[in-house]
């Protein structure tokens, strides 16, 4: 049976890491590209994603691009800014260099919520970040992020299964409350 194509967002963090290395960041981002090309889903790209990826990308994560968009399966939005993100970041009481950090990666939660609430990122410093700020910040709960190089999420799997939305998975999960967002 062939998996639901989701469309996610992929951060440049994977970009700059998949290479032709056996390095295992490397290898796992290089693994979960690989498997996004050979599956049905497709990626999102807004203009700032793109020029960041343009920035960092291995020359692996160019061809794979150049790949997918021969494939048609790049997908370019331009998702309306979230007009509230400035009162819930001023709300959580934030350092100046968390806030500077959730705001430079806003662009892939904004494309996420535009498409179909799934990102893929090696940055666990922001998703940590934005799970605690889903609290106030209701919009963001049910936003799935996948880390590749994080064995125990098996982000390969979760690719060939659909990219299910798996609560654990959400920003907004808090384990021991039972599951409950």
């Amino acid at each position: 049976m062939k998996p639901t194509s989701k469309r996610i967002v992929v951060d440049a963090s994977i970009a700059r890491s998949a290479g032709m290395t056996e390095h295992p960041v490397s290898r796992s981002c290089r693994e979960f590209l690989v498997s996004f090309l050979e599956i049905c889903h497709r990626v999102v790209m807004t203009a700032e994603v793109r020029e960041e990826w343009k920035r960092h990308r291995s020359n692996f994560s160019a061809s794979w691009l150049a790949s997918m968009t021969a494939r048609k399966k790049v997908e370019v939005c331009d998702p309306a800014v979230d007009a509230g993100m400035a009162d819930k970041l001023r709300q959580a009481h934030l350092t100046d260099r968390d806030e500077a950090a959730i705001r430079k990666d806003a662009r892939l939660l904004e494309a996420a919520l535009a498409a179909d609430s799934a990102v893929a990122s090696l940055d666990e410093e922001v998703r940590s970040l934005l799970k605690g700020l889903s609290k106030q910040w209701v919009r963001i709960k049910p936003v799935v992020w996948v880390n590749p190089a994080s064995p125990q999420e098996e982000a390969v799997s979760w690719l060939s299964a659909g990219a299910p939305m798996d609560k654990q998975r959400t920003l907004g999960f808090e384990p021991g409350a039972g599951g409950r967002r």
